[in-house]
């Protein structure tokens, strides 16, 4: 693991917020001020096994005593979110790096949230954000049951914020709320890939800007970034240069000469292994940065990225 922004918190207090959702609170060893965040933040962090999962910080941004992360135990998950629920957390120590925000709230005329289950935990702090703005917005919140819905207690009640749960509503209408958003409104969303892909559908039909985060990945991606043409990667600060074939992924290439680098979701979808690059042109699979982020050519997610030029360099 890289020591880069990395910090060790405490857990003091682990709350149940719905079914199968627990909220963590972590603060400083000290009781000093943690490091700020804006919305749309998430955390980095290390379960007891050694696994980096992210959690969307989902408290209030002017308390820098302590960070809320909320986390729901999903059974078909890749590990990190049943041992959390399954271990005593509470009192121990754990490493942590961020907060890193690759969903940041932009400024605009109005704003439409729609969150899908646990996806409501970025869009809290937004709906505050433009709350204290006086920004227009509305919230659209789906799950499978209200039992289900975390923190729903913690939205302003008005008729901008719709409650619709699966099991007595239906799914929410996404084509009717998009159509009869403000124009100039912002979308943004997070939760399952079919309610982003249809709310993507959605946006592009009436013109709609959309910002998302998404829980998973489609696979694409990887499978993108599993074959092309070779090329060298010189990873600056050790000094070693690596050869990346037409078959190989770059990832384990690199992990070969930097084993202690910190990956999580090796899909393109998570950004633990976001990379400065220093030289070259990366070629992006990642579903986390934007085409203007793309362009820049500035960092990569090296999980899933390869090389449009014949050698990049990257400060590692």
């Amino acid at each position: 693991m890289t020591t880069e922004n990395a910090q060790r918190l405490v857990i003091r207090r682990a709350s149940w917020e719905a079914d199968g959702v627990m909220s963590l609170e972590l603060v400083s060893a000290d009781g000093g001020d943690l490091p700020g965040w804006e919305p749309g933040a998430h955390l980095d962090i290390v379960v007891p096994s050694g696994l980096v999962r992210q959690y969307s910080l989902c408290g209030d941004t002017a308390d820098r005593s302590r960070y809320r992360i909320a986390v729901l135990r999903e059974p078909e998950s890749r590990g990190g979110s049943a041992e959390i629920h399954d271990t005593a957390l509470i009192g121990r120590t754990i490493e942590v790096r961020g907060p890193r925000n690759h969903f940041p709230l932009e400024p605009a005329v109005a704003y439409v949230f729609v969150a899908g289950g646990i996806g409501i935990t970025p869009l809290l702090p937004m709906v505050a954000a433009a709350e204290r703005a006086g920004v227009a917005y509305q919230v659209v919140y789906g799950g499978r049951s209200l039992a289900s819905m975390a923190f729903r207690d913690e939205l302003p009640v008005g008729a901008h914020v719709r409650l619709i749960a699966e099991d007595t509503g239906g799914r929410p209408d996404l084509a009717t709320v998009v159509k009869e958003s403000p124009e100039g409104a912002v979308v943004y969303a997070c939760g399952p890939n079919g309610m982003l892909d249809a709310l993507a559908e959605a946006c592009e039909r009436v013109g709609r800007e959309l910002r998302l985060e998404r829980f998973g990945s489609d696979g694409e991606g990887a499978a993108e970034a599993a074959t092309g043409a070779s090329f060298e990667v010189e990873l600056r600060r050790t000094g070693a240069v690596v050869r990346v074939g037409e078959s190989d992924r770059m990832l384990d290439r690199i992990l070969e000469t930097c084993p202690d680098l910190m990956t999580s979701c090796e899909e393109g979808f998570c950004g633990t292994c976001e990379t400065t690059v220093l030289e070259g042109i990366p070629e992006h699979h990642d579903t986390i940065l934007n085409e203007k982020e793309r362009a820049t050519g500035k960092t990569m997610m090296v999980c899933v990225g390869r090389s449009k030029s014949s050698r990049l360099v990257l400060d590692l």
